[in-house]
Order: C-alpha cells, then structure tokens, then sequence
C-alpha cells in the first residue's frame, strides 16, 4: 500500500494540541485532508509534533479509525504502511508510534512556558 500523496486531497480542518485516542496531546497538530472518490470520501490525518511529521493515517471518511498508517522515524524515512491501527504510548510533552519492526519513534512537543 503506497502512501498516500496529499497534493491529491483537499484541506479539511487541523486541529492544535489534538487528542490520540481521547487524550489531550499538548502540541499535537492534526491535519486532516479528503477527497471524493466515487459515492465515498478519502480521507487521510497527518499527525506532527514539535514541527516533525510522525504518523500518517488514511481510510474513508465515514469509518471511525483509518484502514492504514504509516509512521515516520526522524531521519525522515516514512516506514511502509500498515493495516489496522497504530500502536502509539503517550509521553510526557509528546508520543511515541511503534514502527512495524518494533521500535519506538517519539517526538516531543516544545517545552511548556513553566520550564522554559
């Protein structure tokens, strides 16, 4: 499954210091993209913290989760997408996504005003 080329989708929305599964994320930027495909709407969410792009997933729309995703260590190698899920763990200040070999790619947000 190749990932997907968001040249070819429309700016939906983007949301700052998003939420993973529920979860507050303090400088977690969510921008989600679609485009009409037939009857259905495309629809792909581009995870970034601290100015690093970290996880894409896309699916459809109208379902609740993606169908795939795919993570990105930060060299920026993007790893080849999976089906399902992530596995993310929340982290104090940012997350992590376990990549499909089993290692953990984190990313930090910018450090809150009281430790600065």
């Amino acid at each position: 499954m190749p990932l997907p080329d968001l040249a070819t989708y429309t700016p939906h929305r983007t949301v700052t210091n998003a939420a993973f599964d529920g979860v507050p994320v303090p400088g977690l930027r969510a921008e989600f993209f679609h485009r009409t495909e037939g009857l259905r709407v495309a629809s792909v969410c581009r995870y970034s913290l601290g100015g690093r792009d970290l996880l894409l997933t896309w699916g459809w729309a109208d379902e609740q989760h993606g169908r795939w995703w795919a993570a990105r260590d930060p060299s920026g190698f993007w790893h080849p997408a999976v089906a399902g899920r992530p596995v993310v763990r929340l982290l104090p200040g940012g997350l992590a996504v376990r990549s499909p070999a089993g290692t953990w790619l984190s990313a930090r947000g910018p450090a809150p005003a009281s430790a600065r």
